[in-house]
C-alpha cells in the first residue's frame, strides 16, 4: 500500500459510507483494481478511515448529540446486535471481506431492494429522532447487522430499516448516521488495540510503524473532509428524488463485478 492507495480509498470512503451503496464493498474492489495485497494493516486501515468520514456526523449534527441523555440510550440500543453478533462471527466476517464475488451479489440484491423500497414504506409517521422509540431503535439496529455482508450497506440497512418502522427517508437517513457513530467507533478501537498488541503479534519496525500511523491520519482526514461534502448531498437528493438511483446503479455495478471476476484477472480473492 502506498500514498496514492491512501488517497484513493480514504476519498472513495468518504463519498460512499453515507450512500446505500456500501463503503466496504466499494473499498474491498477498488483494493482488488489496485492490486494491493489484503493484509492485516489494510482491514485496520478500512476501518479506521470509515470512522474518520463517520466523525464528520459529530460536526454536521454537533448540536443534536446534546439534546437529551435518551439520545445516547437509543444509540447503545441500537449497537447491541452488532456488538454481539460482531463478536461472534469476526472469523467469518473476516473471510468474507476478501471476497470480491460476495461484494457483487450483495450489490445486486441490494439495488433490486432499493428500486422498491420507496414504494413498500410510503407512509412514515416518524419524521424526528425524538419520536423513535426504544424498541424502534433496537429493530433497526438489527437491520444494521446485514451489513456484515460485504457489499450490503450499512448505510442501505439501517434506512431501510428505519422505513420500515414508519420513519421517513430524512429521519431513517440522519438516524442510521447517529447509530453508525458509536458503532464504527467500538469497531476501530477493537481493531487498533488487536493490531498494536504485542501479544498478538510481533511489534511493528519503527519505520513501518510511522508509515501506518501516517497513513492512518492522512486517509482519515480525508475521509472526513469529503464526506462532509456527501452527507448533506445526498440527504438533499434522498428527500427529494429516494432511492432509484441508487438501486440501479448498484444493480450495474454488481453486474460489472461479476463480469470481471469471471472473465479475467481483475479481480480476484484475497
Amino acid at each position: 500500500m502506498n500514498i496514492i492507495h491512501v488517497i484513493i480509498l480514504a476519498i472513495i470512503e468518504g463519498i460512499t459510507e453515507f450512500l446505500p451503496v456500501s463503503s466496504t464493498g466499494h473499498m474491498i474492489i477498488a483494493s482488488s483494481l489496485m492490486g494491493i495485497e489484503k493484509d492485516d494493516f489494510v482491514k485496520l486501515f478500512e476501518i479506521v478511515i470509515q470512522l474518520g468520514a463517520i466523525l464528520a456526523v459529530v460536526v454536521l449534527y454537533f448540536k443534536r448529540f446534546f439534546r437529551s441523555i435518551d439520545f445516547y440510550v437509543k444509540l447503545v440500543i441500537g449497537v447491541i446486535p452488532a456488538v454481539i453478533l460482531g463478536f461472534l462471527l469476526k472469523k467469518q466476517i473476516d473471510v468474507l471481506l476478501e471476497k470480491p464475488l460476495v461484494v457483487a451479489c450483495a450489490f445486486v440484491v441490494g439495488g433490486i431492494i432499493l428500486l422498491f423500497v420507496d414504494q413498500w414504506f410510503n407512509k412514515p409517521t416518524i419524521d424526528d429522532e425524538n419520536e423513535i422509540k426504544h424498541l424502534t431503535a433496537f429493530k433497526i439496529g438489527v437491520f444494521q447487522c446485514l451489513a456484515m455482508i460485504p457489499g450490503v450497506s450499512r448505510s442501505a440497512a439501517s434506512i431501510v430499516g428505519g422505513m420500515s418502522q414508519k420513519l421517513s427517508r430524512k429521519a431513517a437517513a440522519e438516524f442510521s448516521f447517529f447509530l453508525a457513530v458509536p458503532t464504527m467507533f467500538g469497531a476501530t478501537v477493537k481493531d487498533l488495540m488487536d493490531f498494536f498488541n504485542p501479544v498478538k503479534q510481533k511489534p511493528l519496525p519503527a519505520g513501518q510503524l510511522h508509515d501506518d500511523l501516517k497513513y492512518l491520519i492522512i486517509g482519515s482526514l480525508i475521509a472526513f473532509v469529503v464526506a462532509l461534502l456527501a452527507i448533506k448531498a445526498f440527504i438533499t437528493y434522498l428527500q427529494k428524488q429516494g432511492f432509484k438511483l441508487f438501486g440501479y446503479y448498484r444493480i450495474v455495478a454488481g453486474i460489472v463485478i461479476i463480469i470481471l471476476y469471471f472473465t479475467g484477472n481483475a479481480l480476484h480473492d484475497a
